[in-house]
């Protein structure tokens, strides 16, 4: 398929657009893992355990979302500064 004709279909809306792409290829930039160990005290897997199961995610999930949403932070801080 032609971009012009895949432009035309995404930019009119009335059709799906995903069949016609190849999704076994498709990679997220910045997303490849690398594991990492941590030793936390009680108090904190007791505080995280909680927090995650409030939310409905696990704890591996809460400390990735807490520790990115502290990243992007710290990132807009440092561009303020700049």
């Amino acid at each position: 398929m032609k971009a012009e004709v895949f432009d035309e279909k995404f930019d009119d809306g009335s059709e799906d657009i995903i069949s016609n792409l190849d999704l076994s290829t498709l990679k997220r930039p910045n997303q490849k893992q690398k594991r990492v160990n941590v030793d936390f005290p009680v108090w904190i897997i007791d505080s995280l355990d909680k927090e995650a199961n409030r939310v409905g995610v696990t704890r591996q999930s809460i400390i990735k979302l807490w520790l990115a949403e502290r990243l992007e932070e710290q990132l807009l801080t440092n561009k303020v500064r700049l």
